[in-house]
């Protein structure tokens, strides 16, 4: 399939933030594809699909009460990660980091309906036997430490690397610009009736550098410059699956490029979990040529996930605090520096604490015993004898608070 037009992008101009123009293209549907007469129909003949402006050098109109609002944001955000690199500078709550990670990355699959429990993703984490869901969400969680760990080099390069982390391996299409037409919503049989018709997959590579381009402006307030980046990248849609995902840890590389955040992962996916629906009116609106509410959703789910995140953070220093109090060891021994890990990884077996502690099985199982002893890890199945896992009960209980306080969605007037 061929676009009509073999321009790159639609070329920048002055004015007011510009919305999506279409190009036509011939379709046709296979001669033996499953469908009513009624679908072939209704799928004859050539569809429209976007095109996305250049953006690169283009000014952005942000009203000053919106500027005023991300430099808000901002300043809660650096004092979340302040506070959160205090906690973990001083060996208090050393696993946060991951913590925070793994709760983001749970919540942005959520926002796609991925949707997975502490336990099951825990268990995901550490190889053992998990839904197919937590194993998914599992890939996100590897897609956003990817993206953190490449914002400085933020490219092309960068983004497939990405895409490649959350897809994994198996996938064929994993790393890799689609080579073919995709659309939201409508039906599987062609784009006629779709509510969104991404840019054509001939044009990707143009429009992915030129979002590179803006995305590397230094001229724009951080969470506005992550919050256009992130509904451009939505708009190229530049993968046949997990565009929403890995559009989402682009955001994370930016706050971290940017040095709005430095230790931790602030869960603004999670922040967005409280109005999905806003969340996709804001992309839609972003293609019709408002940059206003993409913008404001993202403050607006920054500072929602720093009350959630710091309600999680004060919850496991509790449990924490409850764990030193209780567990009967020595100084030293293997079981001290056990319990942070477990509080960052909620499910281990024995060969994982080993693995992670850097000590023999038997001494890995001394300290499981231990924190047994004091109540910070039970059998996942107690009937099991081969192949054991414990968890971390309450740690697992304050994740999926967490999680439920994220999908709570704002009463109106609140």
């Amino acid at each position: 399939m061929h676009g009509t037009d073999s321009s790159p992008l639609v070329p920048a101009a002055g004015g007011p933030w510009p919305s999506i123009s279409f190009e036509e293209h011939p379709w046709r549907l296979h001669a033996d594809s499953p469908v009513s007469r009624r679908q072939r129909e209704l799928h004859a003949g050539p569809y429209r699909s976007a095109l996305a402006p250049a953006i690169a050098g283009r000014e952005v109109p942000l009203p000053a009460a919106l500027v005023a609002e991300c430099e808000d944001a901002a300043t809660e955000v650096a004092r979340f990660d302040v506070e959160m690199d205090t906690l973990l500078g001083t060996g208090e709550l050393a696993p946060l980091r991951s913590v925070l990670l793994r709760s983001e990355s749970a919540a942005s699959s959520q926002i796609e309906n991925l949707t997975v429990g502490a336990r099951q993703l825990a268990l995901a984490e550490i190889g053992e036997d998990a839904s197919r869901n937590a194993t998914t969400v599992a890939g996100n969680v590897h897609a956003m430490q990817a993206a953190i760990d490449l914002a400085d080099r933020l490219d092309g390069d960068a983004i497939l690397a990405v895409h490649r982390a959350l897809m994994g391996e198996r996938d064929g299409s994993a790393g890799r610009w689609r080579q073919e037409q995709v659309w939201i919503g409508g039906t599987s049989a062609g784009p006629h009736l779709a509510e969104y018709v991404a840019i054509h997959h001939e044009r990707i590579p143009a429009a992915i550098d030129d979002l590179v381009a803006f995305a590397r402006r230094t001229d724009l307030p951080v969470l506005a410059h992550a919050a256009l980046t992130h509904a451009q990248f939505e708009t190229i849609h530049p993968f046949t699956d997990g565009n929403g995902r890995s559009g989402r840890a682009l955001i994370h590389a930016m706050l971290r490029h940017a040095g709005l955040t430095r230790r931790v992962t602030v869960p603004v996916s999670a922040g967005l979990l409280v109005d999905t629906d806003a969340y996709v009116d804001a992309l839609t609106a972003y293609r019709r040529g408002d940059v206003v509410p993409i913008v404001h959703q993202v403050n607006e789910a920054a500072l929602v996930a720093v009350g959630n995140g710091r309600a999680l953070a004060d919850e496991l220093s509790q449990v924490r605090n409850a764990w030193t109090a209780r567990i009967d060891a020595r100084r030293g021994a293997a079981a001290w520096r056990a319990i942070d890990v477990v509080l960052g990884q909620p499910v281990v077996s024995v060969s994982f604490l080993a693995d992670a502690l850097g000590v023999s099985l038997p001494a890995a199982q001394g300290a499981i015993d231990r924190l047994v002893d004091a109540g910070a890890l039970t059998p996942t199945d107690p009937r099991r004898r081969r192949g054991r896992t414990w968890q971390a009960t309450e740690v697992l209980a304050a994740l999926d608070a967490f999680a439920a306080r994220a999908g709570r969605r704002r009463v109106a007037g609140s």
